[in-house]
């Protein structure tokens, strides 16, 4: 069965930090590429950080690029997403995603991530206070 749990989440103050964790079983993740997404109350689902299958390729949303990093270690299947410099506005359920198809960059990866062509974790909360 694969699965995917977030955790990390939390309340947090304006220009705080959080690091997000995600940690994968039930298949093959290391040629996958990794994704995490969010979504706000009221709002669509939007892309926050994208890494390529072999973590050599990122992508970030223009709103999260210089306070956000996203990172993996194969060894404990696990993909983070460190955040800082946190703003009310980072407030949502943050939800990772991996790959099925293999092999792809970043970039490739964060444009065509859909509910069919990857596996999600059921999000975890992040709330910023400002």
């Amino acid at each position: 069965q694969v699965q995917l749990v977030e955790s990390g989440g939390g309340l947090v103050q304006a220009g705080g930090s959080l690091r997000l964790s995600c940690v994968t079983s039930g298949r093959t993740f290391s040629r996958s590429g990794m994704v995490w997404f969010r979504q706000a109350p009221g709002k669509e689902r939007e892309f926050v950080a994208a890494l390529g299958w072999n973590g050599d390729s990122t992508d970030y949303a223009n709103s999260v690029k210089g306070r956000f990093t996203i990172s993996r270690d194969n060894a404990k299947n696990t993909v983070y997403l460190q955040m800082s410099s946190l703003k009310p506005e980072d407030t949502a359920v943050y939800y990772c995603a991996a790959d099925k198809r293999t092999f792809r960059t970043a970039q490739a990866v964060g444009a065509t991530t859909t509910s069919e062509t990857a596996d999600w974790g059921q999000g975890t909360q992040v709330t910023v206070s400002s």
